[in-house]
């Protein structure tokens, strides 16, 4: 089944919500039933990225202080959104002077520049449960697209009550064309940061109350 398609057995029953009552008769219920707005939950959600350091190594970040927005679209999966707002000086690579420096003007100047944005222009299915969705990510005051390719994980309600769905993200960007441009040479060859970087989401949303 596809990104609305999936069905939890603890989860409400579509045929029972109003947004199943009311769709289309061509429209599934279960597709039916996870049409709403949804919000990012920090708790379970991650927004990381990995760098190639010093040609040989990885390092991971993430960012700690973020909020975020879905609006799913059962009818048309076409036309589900997202929105999210990242407080840059929330990165943590597990090292503080690291992060210092990625704080700084060499960097993110997160003074001058302090959140970073992405919001969607276009969502689309490539089968399955794997979509896309592109959009304009500002960084340093510079808005250039991004496509971030998405998997599905489904759909459930938690013990709390909550009605949640899970997506699995990533995407690559080169920090240079959002003006990310310092580096410093190695005498062995090559750059100590890599250019290319690697994005990654784990994202868990819960449905707005109607």
């Amino acid at each position: 089944m596809g990104i609305f398609g999936r069905k939890n057995d603890s989860a409400t029953t579509p045929a029972t919500t109003p947004a199943a009552a009311s769709a289309p008769a061509s429209v599934s219920p279960e597709l039916a039933a996870l049409t709403g707005e949804y919000t990012l939950d920090p708790a379970h959600t991650t927004i990381g990225f990995v760098a190639r350091h010093a040609m040989v190594t990885n390092v991971k970040g993430s960012f700690q202080d973020f909020s975020g927005t879905l609006h799913l679209d059962g009818a048309d999966p076409a036309a589900s959104t997202a929105s999210i707002d990242v407080r840059m000086d929330s990165i943590d690579t597990g090292n503080a002077d690291r992060d210092g420096h990625l704080k700084s003007a060499d960097f993110f100047k997160t003074e001058e520049f302090p959140e970073m944005t992405f919001r969607s222009t276009k969502a689309e299915a490539l089968g399955g449960d794997d979509y896309a969705i592109t959009g304009d990510l500002t960084i340093l005051g510079t808005t250039r697209p991004l496509t971030i390719t998405l998997e599905f994980n489904g759909a459930a309600k938690d013990p709390f009550g909550n009605e949640r769905v899970g997506f699995e993200g990533k995407a690559e960007i080169l920090r240079s064309e959002w003006g990310l441009t310092w580096n410093a040479a190695l005498e062995t060859g090559g750059v100590l940061v890599s250019d290319k970087i690697k994005l990654n989401f784990d994202i868990s949303a819960i449905k707005n109350a109607a």
